[in-house]
């Protein structure tokens, strides 16, 4: 029997306090045009990877992660307290959600599917005909 290395993913805040590792692989990648995650990304949605089976180990800044779930859903998030940035978290059924923007390693997963579209934000239409940049334009 050939034994497949597991995966493992490095990530970090914004400000660096916080450092994790997800030892495994992600099922699903989805982006998610709800308006809850558009509150909390405050953009035009969210972009989250899943995994039933990773297992999630901080590296460092576990004291700063902040935990906060949305009163009545099932609609939570993770947070650093310093800077804000997106962090993992575990979900009460045990599935782990990971923001894609947290991730340091290389994600090579395309996304899954896009969710909750018809709550799409009337501006988030039609971006492919817009001018694109490297960097901040001129």
């Amino acid at each position: 029997m050939v034994v497949t290395p597991m995966n493992s993913y490095f990530g970090s805040c914004l400000c660096g306090a916080v450092s994790f590792e997800v030892e495994g692989d992600f099922e699903s990648f989805y982006l998610c045009h709800c308006q809850h995650c558009q509150k909390d990304s405050g953009s035009s949605h969210s972009a989250n990877l899943f995994s039933q089976s990773a297992k999630l180990i901080w590296r460092s800044g576990v004291d700063v992660v902040t935990f906060f779930t949305l009163p009545g859903t099932r609609h939570s998030k993770s947070f650093c307290a310093l800077c804000g940035s997106a962090l993992p978290g575990n979900q009460a059924s045990g599935l782990l959600v990971v923001p894609a923007g947290c991730v340091d390693t290389e994600i090579t997963m395309a996304p899954t599917a896009q969710i909750f579209v018809s709550r799409k934000a009337g501006w988030d239409r039609g971006l492919a005909v817009l001018p694109a940049f490297e960097g901040l334009p001129d």
